[in-house]
């Protein structure tokens, strides 16, 4: 894809990314309302505390990461308009109720529930991997996620003026939230009546089974299993974060932990209800692949995405410490990292797209990643600002264009599955910020960024070892086996001998 083609808003392929990252960029609009509101919440609403903001930031990262399977299982199943459009829509419920809640119960429920609104990434991955063939899907998925992620910068800079100017006093930050709800209602619809799961005559492929990602091996399932372990994991510290800050007791907590625990058995049981009967039956070759470059995107993005959030929380405060800097200064070297966002990762994907091998840009981009943390771990007030930021700004476009490198290759490995994988990825990239977050309440700062170049610089060894260059990695059309071809005829079928499959055209 060129840069021209961008401007091209005749062509229904733009139209249809121009469409989906802001469709992105509303969710993360909404999905990142409080923080820049929170100092005005606390200081509106009298029994609130900088305790409670803190819990609800944990509880805002609460549910993302099961949503985040939930939804890429949904969008290989119904598609991904319906599913973001219904999930855009149903979300704006509560933003309400965290907007005008007036205890600590509703926003601790509705904070808990608007956390899922950050699947929402993983449905546009799909479409965009619909729209565009494999030779440029990497700059497509980059510019998506790139722009589709300042959602959270706009947040920023848009709602504290909305709160304090456009609507005033004491109650304009619940107005301000509201707005982010209603941006989510009518951007919903228009997605709905504006966009088309596929090109015109073109199929939308889909999994036999959406319980579970299919598997092609005995091993990979076993793999699968345990690469589902630390997912109910994460949610589990989460918890145990809630019950130190004590907005848990002790006795919730275990409640919580034994639900986690019957999840996670639930889920290994469709695993095995799903996959035991294709594995005995016996997958055709072509329809074969390798779980373990699935588990080899999962490390990256724990490492580059998981890393993002857990910065960009410790940054302004590093800073201000650091360089003894004003607050306000210290968050304008901060706000770099969303900023870097808006080139790096389409840069990124452009690079895996360009490259002769997508396995070599991943490996590039983890190495430049524990380079550059490798490098902050040793910033300190001696050193000239500057450098500092320069250091900063680098390892930015290294995180990030790693996360473009990330999802450049994750539409093709196996496409009828392309929303469980992207799913499954994304929220290791939660469990990674949840890990790291975690991790820096118990040491340094400078230890820290040790941890987090240790971290990148495994996941480089992980992709070294375990990631496949994709087959048909700069095609004109995506690999598609025996399987994916029978499944087509049989949706097909359905709506020739049934009633017909709802499909819309881009031009609609």
């Amino acid at each position: 894809m060129k840069i021209k083609e961008l401007f091209q808003f005749n062509n229904p392929r733009t139209r249809t990314l121009h469409l989906t990252w802001g469709a992105f960029f509303v969710s993360f609009f909404a999905w990142f309302n409080m923080a820049p509101l929170s100092g005005t919440m606390v200081a509106s609403v009298g029994w609130l505390t900088t305790d409670h903001i803190a819990a609800l930031a944990i509880l805002n990262v609460a549910l993302t990461i099961p949503a985040r399977i939930v939804i890429g299982m949904l969008l290989d199943k119904y598609g991904p308009r319906r599913v973001f459009s219904i999930l855009l829509i149903v979300m704006a419920i509560p933003t309400f109720m965290f907007a005008f809640g007036n205890t600590w119960t509703q926003l601790f429920i509705s904070r808990l529930l608007l956390s899922s609104i950050g699947a929402s990434f993983v449905v546009g991955i799909r479409m965009v991997s619909e729209w565009f063939p494999p030779k440029s899907v990497g700059f497509a998925e980059g510019f998506y996620a790139g722009w589709g992620n300042f959602g959270s910068a706009v947040a920023a800079i848009v709602l504290p003026w909305l709160a304090i100017t456009a609507f005033g006093g004491d109650e304009g930050w619940r107005y301000a939230i509201a707005f982010t709800g209603v941006a989510c209602i009518v951007y919903g619809i228009i997605y709905w009546f504006s966009v088309s799961d596929t090109p015109e005559g073109k199929t939308y492929q889909k999994p036999r089974k959406v319980a579970a990602m299919e598997v092609s091996t005995y091993g990979d399932m076993i793999q699968l299993i345990l690469w589902t372990l630390p997912l109910a994991g994460a949610l589990g510290l989460l918890t145990w974060r809630l019950k130190n800050l004590e907005f848990v007791s002790e006795q919730a907590m275990y409640i919580v932990f034994a639900i986690l625990f019957v999840v996670l058995v639930y889920q290994i049981t469709q695993i095995l209800r799903v996959n035991l009967p294709i594995l005995r039956n016996g997958v055709p070759e072509d329809d074969k692949y390798k779980f373990r470059n699935v588990a080899a995107l999962n490390t990256t993005y724990f490492a580059n995405f998981g890393a993002e959030l857990a910065i960009v929380s410790m940054l302004p405060l590093f800073f201000l410490i650091t360089f003894n800097l004003s607050p306000m200064a210290a968050g304008l070297i901060a706000s770099s990292f969303a900023f870097v966002n808006l080139f790096a990762r389409p840069l990124g994907g452009w690079l895996s797209d360009k490259m002769s091998k997508r396995k070599t840009v991943m490996l590039f981009y983890m190495f430049g990643i524990s380079s550059g943390l490798f490098g902050m771990a040793f910033i300190n007030s001696e050193w000239p600002l500057i450098l500092a930021i320069a250091v900063t700004v680098a390892t930015s476009i290294f995180i990030q264009g790693a996360e473009g490198a990330t999802f450049a290759v994750i539409p093709l490995i196996k496409k009828r599955i392309t929303g469980q994988i992207s799913g499954m990825a994304g929220a290791y990239g939660n469990v990674g910020a949840v890990v790291y977050l975690t991790i820096y309440t118990l040491v340094t700062p400078q230890t820290f960024f040790f941890i987090l170049a240790a971290g990148a610089f495994g996941s480089f060894l992980f992709c070294l070892f375990f990631l496949d260059e994709p087959k048909g990695a700069h095609g004109e059309e995506y690999e598609l086996s025996s399987v994916d071809k029978a499944l087509s005829r049989d949706e097909e079928s359905e709506g020739t001998d049934g009633e017909a499959p709802e499909r819309k055209t881009a031009s609609a």
